[in-house]
């Protein structure tokens, strides 16, 4: 599953280098399925990372070196192309007479999703921690997510002509990954939902939820995914925001199941 993750970074990253931008930034059809394929294997890498770490729990395999290997496939996928993605499509055609400014912006992403990537190994590693219940910090693959969608979005708001340089939406991605960039290096607490026991019987009512869910996107995908989306990585993002604010029973209803949730097996 790490593997897929960083598979899917490389080729996001191909993608992004085969997409012909034209004359003032303007993205051709071709242009714009070559895009599109690149944000899909972003979203596919968030999908192989929300897999890994999962599987490894449930084999009992979790290991040192599986952590590191993840955050290095991380980097690459929810580092590095969402950056390149971002500063080839909007910020070199917006900095084009000051291209500094552009990998200026493009590089503190990446630089601050790297050091949310080492505090959280080294965390990670420490004696007497939270137990993976929390993250220390946005996580760099929601924020890549947020990035990913939030560019389908506005590529789906310019049907007729996507023109990221002169369009209205042209300080939205670089205002994005600058307030992300911030995030991941900060303290907001966000649930990792690593304590989920998918045997209780109100997580198994979860999981239904979430399998017809993922069957609903899939079937309507041209329909709803640029809205859904988005809004999925946002509600994530402001969650972190007004967590502290509600009740501790509410927030384990939403992020994890308690024992008493687990009814006990009936006697014949």
């Amino acid at each position: 599953m790490t593997a897929g993750n960083l598979f899917c970074g490389f080729v996001a990253l191909t993608r992004i280098v085969e997409a012909k931008i034209g004359e003032g930034g303007k993205l051709d059809p071709t242009a714009v399925v070559e895009i599109k394929w690149a944000l899909a294997f972003i979203l596919l890498a968030c999908i192989f990372d929300l897999l890994d770490g999962r599987l490894a729990r449930m084999g009992g395999v979790e290991s040192a070196f599986g952590r590191e290997f993840d955050s290095l496939a991380d980097l690459i996928s929810f580092g590095a192309a969402p950056a390149f993605l971002v500063h080839r499509v909007v910020l070199s055609q917006v900095f084009i007479q000051h291209p500094e400014f552009g990998w200026f912006i493009a590089s503190i992403y990446l630089i601050c999703g790297a050091l949310r990537l080492a505090r959280f190994n080294c965390l990670a590693a420490m004696p007497g921690n939270s137990g993976g219940k929390e993250f220390l910090g946005f996580p760099i693959p929601s924020a890549a997510g947020l990035v990913a969608s939030v560019t389908l979005f506005l590529m789906w708001g310019e049907k007729v002509e996507i023109d990221f340089a002169t369009s209205v939406w042209r300080y939205i991605l670089p205002g994005l990954m600058l307030f992300l960039s911030f995030m991941m290096v900060s303290e907001v607490k966000y649930p990792s939902f690593k304590t989920l026991d998918l045997r209780a019987r109100r997580t198994f009512t979860k999981m239904v939820v979430t399998v017809l869910f993922i069957g609903s996107l899939i079937i309507l995908r041209e329909h709803i995914l640029q809205f859904v989306l988005p809004g999925i990585f946002t509600a994530y993002l402001l969650y972190g925001f007004i967590r502290p604010r509600i009740s501790r029973k509410v927030r384990e209803d939403i992020e994890e199941e308690t024992e008493e949730d687990e009814e006990p097996p009936s006697t014949p």
